[in-house]
């Protein structure tokens, strides 16, 4: 079983990927198959997050690729910025993490949180995409968090 300790800073050329959902990119410690169904030990430094487009070292050498899995995700939109600005706050006041785009958030399907921000007038749309949360003040903020609405 191949055992992945490093992640690497700067980007190179991939031997592998590897296709995570958001849930399991947070954990630093985990059991994982590589999208060719290698078997391997991801044991990165505690509080590690994986982000789309960020390479792994294994301990044979091997360079892998991280790719966001597409998940069940819940678009809210508005073109109105104090709207998108009242949502994020009552989603940051819970704790939840956010995707935000230019008019647009996404988070993780909740029906609760649905109708929380239905109410506040932005649209919803439920979708299959990758997550990528803003990594918050102290996680360190990635450029890979931003992508465009719709883009996979």
């Amino acid at each position: 079983m191949l055992t992945i300790k490093e992640k690497l800073t700067e980007p190179t050329s991939t031997s592998l990927s590897l296709t995570l959902p958001f849930s399991k990119r947070q954990k630093s410690r985990l059991r994982i198959f590589l999208d060719d169904n290698q078997e391997a030990a991801l044991m990165l430094e505690r509080g590690s997050v994986l982000r789309q487009g960020d390479f792994l070292r294994a301990d044979n050498g091997l360079i892998i690729e991280v790719r966001a899995a597409d998940e069940e995700v819940v678009l809210f939109a508005t073109p109105d910025h104090f709207l998108l600005a009242r949502a994020c706050y009552h989603l940051g006041n819970r704790h939840i993490p956010v995707q935000i785009g230019e008019g647009w958030i996404r988070i993780q399907r909740d029906h609760v949180l649905e109708d929380m921000i239905r109410s506040l007038g932005l649209s919803v749309k439920h979708e299959l995409a990758p997550f990528e949360p803003e990594g918050g003040a102290y996680g360190g903020h990635s450029a890979h968090s931003h992508s465009h609405h719709g883009e996979t």
